[in-house]
């Protein structure tokens, strides 16, 4: 139950960094600000989406989900799409 409640939690960080990118793409013109916020939004979404990859990959071979962590930018944006 502590994993559902943790995913939960990350999923809802998704869901509220989600809803601010779609804010801030329906302004049209982005000022300079917002530029960079949106790049941060992005960082921010792989990060969470990679800790709830952990978390699954933890869980499935028997180990703490919690003990998953936020990895860094440095880490996180060198993924391969």
């Amino acid at each position: 139950m502590a994993q559902q409640s943790s995913d939960e939690s990350v999923f809802r960080k998704i869901t509220g960094l989600v809803l601010e990118e779609q804010r801030l793409y329906a302004q049209g013109n982005l000022s300079d600000r917002d530029q960079l916020r949106l790049g941060t939004l992005k960082v921010e979404l792989d990060q969470c989406w990679d800790l709830l990859r952990q978390r699954d990959a933890k869980a499935e071979f028997g180990q703490d989900p919690d003990t998953a962590k936020v990895r860094p930018e440095s880490v996180v944006e060198k993924y391969q799409q």
